[in-house]
């Protein structure tokens, strides 16, 4: 700690003490306190069972430093005494998590350490980080970015993935290439944009004559359209033979070849919005450690496969949330190998003075969602499966969702949601169950005067088929008020409850409980604090499409952002 300290000291001095040169960054700290609730039970760490460490905290000071043509910078990283519940036993202690070099000219760039990087929509390598899911999936190595002319940019890049304070066993290779086929073509009427991406992962097999490369490459084609209001894009992916990896064990008889198609398009005019985005996803599980595969904390996933569904604000619309099922899995209950479907949204704003817009217009938006697993044949007991390419199989997930915004005066907002979702539990998770869910919220924004305003929100969720029993009714109510007394300072108070109490099963835990939460944040410039005290639901929180499993808590969290 003290060597981190003087390193700081010394960058921090270094940089002001000449008259060249920039240094910016940011500290962030995130802290909680769990306490034993009567309600929800004792505190109870399901990574590590034998701790009773109550408080914890992850923290992070970022550094860039940038003189002409170069920049440099580190993160380092504390999770102590322990990290937030249910992030990587992987990141502990205190220590220098990532650091980087490096050259930008008009037409190269050369990084050298850790860096982030993302080909195409990320189907094939998606580099990133997200503190609050836990992800930091930097490669450690060194990448060239160079671009011969204004219409061609190509990209190569070898490194290590980041495991919490290390790097993971394998070794990623990848070579990217964008061109603008519209400005070397000279069209001015539409745009139209090729691009080609090759992704290798080495890692040496821990098992006696492998049925598999240890070299898996991958390969992607994408094509980018637009013209005027419409725009189109359509992007495939196949992953050579590779062994399928259920529960962190490497299944050496069954090597299937992965693949990936995504399309999506969209006409955009004045107050009218549409787009369809469509995916196929088929063994598309790509780690930096095969073993890896499947692990509850999001580490070494070389590519970016997100749900595809509306991202949903509200507490009880996020309950039951769709998680891409790329990977194959063959248990005696369960048999899939992907995923297929899509969502299709449209949006339409009414103009003022017309009859559905009134005085200061409308607007509404709805969105439908559908996935399945992919059709075909499954074989269990000789561990087999052949896949449509086309073809549907069981449902996993459907929401269908509107939302309409209305105002009313010059002080008072409205915005109407309905959320129909259909979410197979037994597929999804590995569970059990099928719920079918309703989903009614109402929200209300006063404006009091220039600087101070209150937001109300009411939810309620009708449900069926959770806890173990297909005809067991769950019902929900939750609500929220916020009270902003100024741009900078605001208060909140929250709570959902689950208020029906009739599974014929006993042996199954109803028992209702408030989730309730209160809270308030300070905004300074770039400068944030917040605090909150209550209680989480255990269950899945997801950033972008992107998910990661909380188990239910009790306690008193701070977060600060401070950014120069």
């Amino acid at each position: 700690m003290k060597k981190i300290s003087l390193f700081v000291f010394l960058v921090s001095s270094i940089a002001f003490a000449q008259d060249y040169g920039y240094l910016s960054g940011g500290f962030e700290s995130n802290f909680k306190w769990y306490n034993d609730d009567p309600e929800t039970g004792a505190f109870f760490d399901e990574e590590n069972p034998g701790s009773d460490e109550h408080v914890r905290s992850n923290n992070y000071l970022k550094l860039d430093y940038t003189y002409k043509n170069w920049s440099a910078g580190v993160q380092l990283e504390s999770y102590l005494p322990m990290p937030l519940l249910n992030y990587s036993p992987k990141y502990d202690d205190t220590g220098l998590s990532t650091f980087y070099a490096e050259y930008r000219s008009e037409k190269l760039k050369i990084t050298a350490g850790y860096f982030y990087e993302q080909f195409g929509s990320g189907l094939i390598l998606r580099a990133w980080e997200d503190r609050q899911l836990g992800i930091n999936n930097a490669l450690r190595g060194g990448r060239i970015v160079y671009r011969p002319t204004n219409n061609i940019m190509l990209t190569g890049l070898y490194g290590q993935q980041k495991e919490g304070f290390d790097v993971s066993e394998g070794h990623i290779f990848g070579f990217d290439t964008e061109i603008d086929m519209a400005d070397i073509a000279k069209f001015k009427k539409f745009s139209l944009g090729l691009g080609a991406s090759y992704v290798g992962r080495y890692q040496e097999a821990d098992i006696e004559k492998p049925n598999f490369e240890e070299l898996t490459n991958a390969f992607s084609g994408r094509l980018d359209f637009s013209k005027n209001s419409f725009y189109a894009a359509a992007e495939y992916v196949y992953k050579i033979e590779d062994a399928i990896v259920v529960r962190h064990q490497v299944n050496n008889n069954l090597v299937k070849p992965g693949n990936a198609l995504l399309f999506n398009f969209g006409y955009a005019a004045q107050g009218l919005g549409i787009n369809a985005t469509l995916r196929r996803l088929e063994n598309m599980d790509f780690f930096s450690d095969r073993e890896a595969a499947g692990n509850d904390f999001n580490m070494n996933i070389v590519n970016y496969l997100p749900a595809l569904t509306k991202q949903h604000d509200y507490l009880l619309t996020n309950i039951y949330v769709y998680q891409a099922q790329p990977r194959v899995y063959l248990g005696s209950n369960v048999l899939k190998a992907g995923e297929i479907g899509g969502q299709f949204d449209v949006y339409y704003r009414f103009k003022e003075g017309s009859s559905l817009g009134g005085k200061y217009g409308a607007k509404i938006a709805l969105n439908a969602s559908y996935w399945a697993n992919l059709g075909g044949e499954y074989d269990y007991l000789n561990q087999d499966y052949s896949a449509e390419f086309f073809g549907f199989g069981e449902k996993y997930f459907s929401d269908i969702n509107v939302e309409v915004r209305k105002q009313l005066s010059k002080n008072w907002k409205t915005i109407f949601t309905y959320v129909n979702q259909y979410y197979n539990k037994r597929y999804i998770e590995e569970t059990h169950d099928i719920i079918k869910t309703n989903i009614g919220v109402a929200e209300v924004n006063h404006t009091l005067n220039e600087k101070q305003s209150l937001r109300l929100v009411a939810q309620h969720l009708w449900g069926k088929g959770d806890d173990g029993a297909a005809n067991y009714t769950t019902n929900w109510a939750g609500a929220t008020l916020e009270f902003n007394v100024n741009q900078q300072l605001s208060f909140y108070v929250s709570d959902i409850y689950n208020y029906t109490n009739d599974n014929p099963h006993p042996d199954v835990d109803t028992e209702n409980i408030h989730y309730y939460n209160v809270g308030g944040s300070f905004t300074k410039g770039p400068h944030r604090l917040s605090l909150n005290y209550g209680r989480q639901r255990g269950g899945v929180v997801c950033v972008g499409g992107v998910c990661r499993y909380v188990p239910p808590s009790t306690g008193l969290s701070v977060n600060l952002s401070i950014v120069f």
